[in-house]
């Protein structure tokens, strides 16, 4: 990479496997069942049976997406008696949210 005044400058990236996980975390983002759940989960903490309700799909599904957005730290849960609630992991999740909606309605 060349500086305005023509110096070269060290290109810095991050490494091999750093590089490897961060695409990984962005592929979960690219389903819209999962979108759509994050997107429930922003408003506040649901329960497998609410979320399959308003989106109109199966509990099973709603558990097998549920299950990756956990593994990919994306959602924590807690149990409340025999119920399992749902609510997204960190801030970090409502800011990518965020800006996906932003960057989305600057294309329009």
């Amino acid at each position: 990479m060349r500086s305005p005044d023509n110096r070269s400058e060290e290109i810095v990236l991050p490494l091999e496997e750093e590089i490897v996980d961060i695409a990984d975390f962005f592929k979960v983002f690219g389903d819209p069942t999962r979108l759509k759940i994050l997107f429930l989960l922003e408003q506040g903490e649901r329960g497998v049976n609410a979320i399959s309700e308003e989106l109109g799909m199966q509990q099973s599904t709603i558990s097998q997406q549920l299950k990756l957005l956990r593994a990919s730290r994306l959602v924590r849960f807690r149990k409340d008696g025999r119920n399992v609630l749902y609510r997204l992991n960190d801030e970090h999740i409502h800011d990518i949210l965020a800006l996906g909606i932003e960057h989305y309605q600057e294309l329009q």
